[in-house]
C-alpha cells in the first residue's frame, strides 16, 4: 500500500524537490518512509528553527521553495521565526507538519504535542496555513501552494497531515505534472502612464527591491535607458555591478540618498517595500519622496503601505521592466552619472571612519572573490550592508532587514552551500547571535558542508549595549558570558582558529576545508578594529 505520506514524498520529487530539512518525531516517521531510494536529500538540523533559517537560505540561492518536514506542536512553535523571518522578506518556503488525529483537533485533552490550533497558529507567518482533511485534498493543496511560489509574493505555505491521514492509502492517486502559473503582468494602460511620465523626467531615481533578484540584466538596462541613479535594498545587492556609474549602493538611510530621493522629479520603485530597514535604518522617519512616485509590485496590497505611490502597478517585476523598456528609448541623457558620482563621494566621507571594516572585506574577497556572505545581524553585516557591492545577485543576504531576528546566518549559509555546491559560502555571525544556533555547527559536520564561520567576538551583544548608552541607559543584559569558541567548534567536529591579523586570516581561507566548517575568530579589537 502507497500511503499519503510516501505520496507526497513522491509528488514533490516529480516537482523538483531534491533536498528536505527536518527532524523526524513520533509524528512524522510516517513522512519518512518514501525518503529512502527517492533521491531527496534529508538534512537534519539541531532545531527546527535551524531547519527553517535553513530552508531560507536554500530558497534565496536556488530559487526554489525550501521544504521543511516538522513535527506537530512545538516542533512548528520552533520554526515559527524563521518563517517569520522568511514572510519579512518574500521567501518561499514549504513548510509540512503532522498534527493529531482528526478525531482529537480542538478537545483539549492532553494529547502528545496537542495545541488548541495549530494552523491559526501559523498561519499569521504564512501566505496560507491548510489542514488536509482527506487523502484526496493533498495534491490540490501542494499545487496551490506552488501557485503561490510561482505566480504571487513568495511566502512561506504550511500544510498540516494530521496522523490518520498520513497514513491512509493513497495509491489511488495519480502524480500531477507541475502545472507553472504565471504572474501577473502590467495592465497596458498603466505602463503607457508610467512610461510618458519617464520619459517626461528630468531627475528621476530608480529605488530597486528583492523582487528584481532575478531581473539583474533588466534592470541594469531600465537604469540606462532612464539614465537614473539607483538605490538597491539589501536583498536585492549585485543587481548592479560595483563599478556601475548609476550605482548608489544600499544607503537610502544616509543623507546623500536621501537628498536625491527629495530632488527627484520621478521615482520609480519596484519590487521593495519602502520599508524601515532598507530605508530609514537610522530610525529618524525622515526618507521622503519630493516627487511623483511610480510603484510596482507584485502584491497589491503592498502598493499603498508606507509611501503614497501617484501611479500603482501590480505586476510581475520582470514583465513590467520588459514592458516599459519598450515603450523607453534605449538611453536617454540627463546627468544621472554625474548626481550618482556626486552622491558616492558624499557617502565616501561618511564612511571615513570605517576603514577597518573595508579592509576586512577586502581581505576576504582577495582570497575568495566569488564568495557569497551570508549574514546574522550582527557588526559585520551592519557596515557590510552600506559598504560592500557584489558582482551578481544573491551573493548577499542577511537578517538584518525585515524580520531582524538573531542566528540566522549560520544555517542559512548551510542551506546557501547545500544550494549551490561550487561556491564559497561565509557566514557571517557575531558571538551573542551564534549561541542562538550554535549546535548546527554539529548539522553542517553531518552533512558535510565545508561553510566558513567568520565570528565577530565583542564578548556580548555590542550594538544593543552602544544602543542603550547613547539613550543614557545604564547597560543591562548586554555584557553576556562568552565561551570558548574555538574549542567548542573543534569538539563538534570543525577547523576553528583566532586570526591573528589579515595575513593569517587570508591564510586560514585558503586552507578551508571543503568537508566542514571553518570557524575563525575576529576579535573587535586591533587590527580587525580600530
Amino acid at each position: 500500500m502507497t500511503t499519503c505520506g510516501e505520496f507526497l514524498v513522491q509528488q514533490l520529487q516529480a516537482w523538483g524537490v531534491d533536498t528536505v530539512f527536518g527532524i523526524p518525531g513520533v509524528h512524522t516517521v510516517e513522512l519518512y518512509r518514501g525518503l529512502p531510494g527517492s533521491g531527496i536529500r534529508h538534512v537534519t538540523p539541531r532545531h527546527e528553527q535551524g531547519a527553517g533559517f535553513m530552508a531560507d537560505g536554500y530558497a534565496r540561492v536556488s530559487g526554489k521553495p525550501g521544504v521543511c518536514l516538522i513535527i506537530t506542536g512545538p516542533g512548528m512553535t520552533n520554526i515559527l521565526t524563521a518563517m517569520a523571518q522568511a514572510y519579512a522578506d518574500s521567501i518561499p518556503m514549504l513548510v509540512i507538519s503532522s498534527v493529531n488525529e482528526r478525531d482529537r483537533l480542538g478537545l483539549g485533552k492532553g494529547y502528545l504535542h496537542e495545541l488548541p490550533d495549530q494552523r491559526a497558529l501559523v498561519a499569521g507567518v504564512a501566505a496560507f496555513s491548510h489542514t488536509v482533511m482527506t487523502v484526496e485534498q493533498l495534491p490540490e493543496v501542494l499545487a496551490r501552494a506552488f501557485a503561490v511560489f510561482d505566480s504571487q509574493r513568495p511566502r512561506p505555505v504550511h500544510i498540516e497531515l494530521p496522523l490518520d491521514v498520513i497514513t491512509a492509502a493513497a495509491g489511488h492517486l495519480p502524480l500531477r505534472p507541475r502545472v507553472i502559473t504565471p504572474p501577473p503582468a502590467a495592465h497596458p494602460a498603466l505602463i503607457e502612464q508610467a512610461a510618458q511620465r519617464l520619459r517626461q523626467a528630468q531627475a528621476p531615481l530608480l529605488l530597486i527591491g528583492g523582487g528584481c533578484v532575478a531581473q539583474a540584466d533588466a534592470v541594469r538596462r531600465l537604469a540606462e535607458a532612464l539614465d537614473a541613479p539607483t538605490a538597491l535594498t539589501i536583498n536585492a545587492k549585485g543587481l548592479l555591478a560595483p563599478d556601475h556609474p548609476l550605482l548608489l549602493g544600499s544607503n537610502q538611510s544616509l543623507a546623500p540618498v536621501r537628498q536625491l530621493a527629495r530632488d527627484a522629479d520621478v521615482v520609480l520603485a519596484i519590487g521593495t517595500e519602502l520599508g524601515e530597514t532598507d530605508y530609514d535604518v537610522v530610525f529618524d522617519g525622515n526618507f521622503q519622496i519630493g516627487g511623483a512616485l511610480i510603484r510596482i509590485d507584485i502584491d497589491a496590497a503592498q502598493l499603498t503601505r508606507n509611501h503614497a505611490p501617484t501611479l500603482a502597478i501590480q505586476a510581475d517585476a520582470g514583465l513590467a521592466i520588459a514592458a516599459l523598456l519598450a515603450q523607453l528609448p534605449q538611453s536617454a541623457e540627463r546627468g544621472g552619472a554625474a548626481r550618482a558620482a556626486a552622491a558616492r563621494r558624499q557617502l565616501a566621507a561618511e564612511f571615513s571612519g570605517w576603514a577597518h571594516y573595508r579592509r576586512l572585506f577586502d581581505t576576504i574577497l582577495e582570497v575568495l572573490p566569488t564568495a557569497r556572505l551570508v549574514g546574522d545581524s550582527t557588526q559585520t553585516v551592519y557596515s557590510g550592508n552600506h559598504l560592500l557591492e557584489l558582482d551578481g545577485p544573491r551573493r548577499w543576504f542577511n537578517s538584518s532587514t525585515g524580520y531582524g531576528t538573531l542566528g540566522y546566518g549560520l544555517p542559512a549559509a548551510i542551506g546557501a552551500k547545500l544550494a549551490e555546491p561550487s561556491r564559497p559560502v561565509i557566514s557571517l555571525m557575531g558571538d551573542g547571535g551564534i549561541q542562538f544556533t550554535l549546535a548546527e555547527l554539529a548539522s553542517a559536520v553531518e552533512a558535510r558542508v565545508g561553510v566558513v564561520v567568520l565570528l565577530w567576538n565583542n564578548q556580548g551583544y555590542g550594538e544593543i549595549k552602544r544602543y542603550m548608552q547613547r539613550r543614557d541607559i545604564t547597560p543591562v543584559g548586554v555584557d553576556i558570558y562568552t565561551p570558548d569558541f574555538i574549542a567548542i567548534a573543534r569538539g563538534f567536529g570543525c577547523v576553528a582558529e583566532r586570526a591573528r591579523d589579515h595575513a593569517h586570516l587570508q591564510a586560514l581561507l585558503r586552507e578551508a576545508p571543503d568537508d566542514r566548517p571553518l570557524l575563525i575568530e575576529l576579535a573587535e579589537a586591533p587590527p580587525f578594529a580600530p
